[in-house]
């Protein structure tokens, strides 16, 4: 199963592709989406969802993993961020794959196997569990292949179960 995973933002959007093949992980792809801050906001848009369609057509994904909204006490970062995540549901749904949701506690769960892990934490899981000789940066890339590996991981678990 080839995972595309993203971790949307206005101004960055880490992306990660992983393939998970029995209990093995193989890093394919991974990096961040920049745009630029004097840019329209629609501008913004039309580029991460650009390149998101590219890494869709290079990579064939399975599956569309995003990071469910986390709502803090800034509203406009929220607006910015759901704006951005919205353009990640139709670029999946454009490319006619199924889209997976995690919060950011079931990221940490799977990836750490503790839901109040510190980013430093999770990013040492990730180099472990990718095999990687450094950590994925920048930290946008990183929590990208997080919520890959935690959707390989919740995937494994749910098709187990609708085994039993």
């Amino acid at each position: 199963m080839i995972i595309l995973a993203v971790d949307p933002g206005t101004a960055t959007t880490g992306y990660g592709v992983i393939e998970y093949k029995g209990n093995h992980f193989k890093l394919k792809d991974y990096g961040i989406i920049s745009t630029e801050a004097k840019l329209a906001t629609e501008l913004r848009l039309q580029g991460i969802y650009g390149h998101l369609r590219n890494l869709i057509v290079r990579h064939k994904p399975d599956c569309f993993a995003v990071e469910q909204l986390f709502f803090n006490s800034n509203v406009r970062t929220a607006i910015a961020v759901g704006q951005a995540r919205g353009v990640c549901l139709l670029v999946a749904a454009d490319g006619k794959l199924p889209v997976v949701e995690y919060t950011p506690l079931q990221i940490k769960q799977a990836v750490v196997g503790y839901g109040r892990a510190n980013k430093s934490q999770i990013q040492q899981m990730v180099k472990a569990i990718l095999n990687l000789s450094e950590i994925p940066k920048p930290d946008d890339a990183a929590d990208a292949l997080a919520l890959a590996i935690c959707h390989a991981h919740s995937y494994k678990l749910n098709d187990m179960a609708g085994r039993m």
